[in-house]
């Protein structure tokens, strides 16, 4: 019988990450952790093409075919050979046939002849060239090409040159685009193998807490981040959505949601009740049901937050899943999860993803900043009339509870951890909410 192998314990995990402390840990390190942390999906499912936009790849995709499968021509015009052209004079061809698009055959040429050819059409046998025609005069049944308009080898397609067969079409762990798709019809493919969808869980802690719909004594606040973090996860694409509603701070309803998450979900995400010092019973459950530990990063929003595994059941035997305990306030929810759960949801499902562009652009304002965290403000990116560059100015105050200064921003000012204050002019990364995906 095989072994099974037992993946790493968060203290493992930390042992490997230099300068490890949960007490202030830089964001590239929380990174890193993370990184070696979860696991990835493996199990896939066989869809039909047009179902299957916006799914990653299970498995290498190879082409069975030459695309295209001949050459072909690239213009409406003529094709000829090309050691029928003159270097610094004109040549007179004779016309000797036609080839369409979609023949399997062409008209044959022999010297000084050539071919009225279409664009996809198979290139005849023996020739190597295509003269555009509204480069050449008709003259009865021959044409004229003038010197130099064309070269030997101009607009002609070869086989196989977008693909070959054996050639990998499309790597696994690609998230597949529209084009893709296309490309996927090219090779004749109807179906495509797919991982399955990670399947995620999420739920809002607090008593303060209301669902919409509901009446709202005084003291609570409708809960914002249950729907803030379906958006994000939404855009992603690539799971499915265990939507927890909000669960209130009481130890048992605690221990049913945490446990109810873990056997249903690959991956638990929860905000509120992981600050230091919060009167409230989540971190504790939390810890009686996996192995977790609790940081405070070094970035700005979003310092409190949990990590680790929970299980479905109280004694721990059960199906485990990855944790993500995000803080309570909203613009906090949004900025650990594009710095630390975005990207680790998409390796666990499978996906290869580029990381999150960034733009460079022009501070019109100072920024005080302390060096020792990573801080991320709210920006609205413009471009300078005239000159084209970029230029970002703040939307105002900074507060981690201000969820309206993210839908007035259009990026995420980024302050790595060791840059101090801003001077206007200065250049800053900014990442464009349109880059995520």
């Amino acid at each position: 019988m095989a072994e099974t192998t037992l993946p790493p314990s968060l203290q493992e995990i930390a042992s490997c990450v230099n300068g490890y402390d949960p007490k202030s840990l830089p964001v590239a390190q929380a990174q890193e952790f993370i990184a070696r942390l979860v696991p990835r999906v493996h199990a896939f499912e066989t869809l039909a093409l047009r179902s299957a936009l916006g799914r990653v790849l299970a498995h290498d995709l190879v082409s069975g075919i030459d695309v295209p499968a001949h050459d072909n021509s690239a213009m409406d015009g003529y094709a000829l050979r090309g050691t029928d052209l003159a270097a610094d004079a004109p040549c007179v061809l004779r016309v000797c046939g036609s080839g369409f698009a979609g023949q399997a055959e062409t008209a044959r040429a022999g010297a000084g002849e050539c071919v009225r050819i279409m664009t996809g059409a198979v290139m005849p046998a023996g020739l190597d060239t295509v003269v555009p025609q509204e480069f050449v005069q008709v003259e009865g049944s021959s044409v004229r090409i003038p010197a130099g308009v064309v070269r030997p080898g101009d607009n002609r397609r070869h086989a196989g040159e977008d693909l070959a067969v054996g050639e990998v079409a499309l790597a696994a762990g690609r998230v597949l685009r529209p084009a893709d798709i296309g490309l996927l019809a090219s090779l004749g493919q109807g179906e495509v193998a797919v991982l399955r969808r990670l399947r995620v869980a999420f739920f809002s802690t607090g008593d303060e807490l209301r669902s919409i719909g509901e009446p709202l004594p005084a003291g609570c606040v409708y809960d914002s981040n249950r729907y803030t973090l379906w958006a994000m996860l939404q855009k992603l694409g690539v799971v499915e959505l265990i939507d927890m509603g909000v669960v209130r701070d009481e130890p048992e309803a605690l221990k049913a949601a945490f446990t109810s998450a873990a056997r249903h979900a690959d991956a638990v995400i929860t905000s509120g009740g992981v600050s230091v010092g919060e009167a409230d019973h989540t971190k504790q459950v939390m810890a009686e049901l996996g192995d977790v530990l609790f940081w405070r990063i070094a970035m700005r929003p979003g310092r409190p937050m949990a990590i680790g595994r929970i299980a479905s059941d109280p004694a721990g035997t059960g199906h485990h899943a990855v944790l993500f305990g995000l803080p309570g306030n909203p613009v906090a929810v949004m900025v650990t999860f594009y710095a630390l759960v975005r990207d680790a949801l998409l390796a666990m499902s499978g996906a290869i993803a580029p990381p999150m562009p960034l733009l460079r652009a022009a501070s019109v304002e100072d920024i005080r900043k302390k060096p020792g965290r990573t801080e991320y403000q709210r920006g609205i990116v413009t471009r300078v009339a005239g000159s084209g560059e970029w230029q970002v100015r703040l939307t105002g105050s900074q507060g981690s509870g201000i969820l309206r200064s993210m839908s007035e921003a259009n990026g995420l000012v980024v302050l790595p951890h060791a840059r101090g204050s801003i001077v206007a002019g200065e250049l800053v990364d900014v990442l464009p909410f349109d880059g995520l995906i």
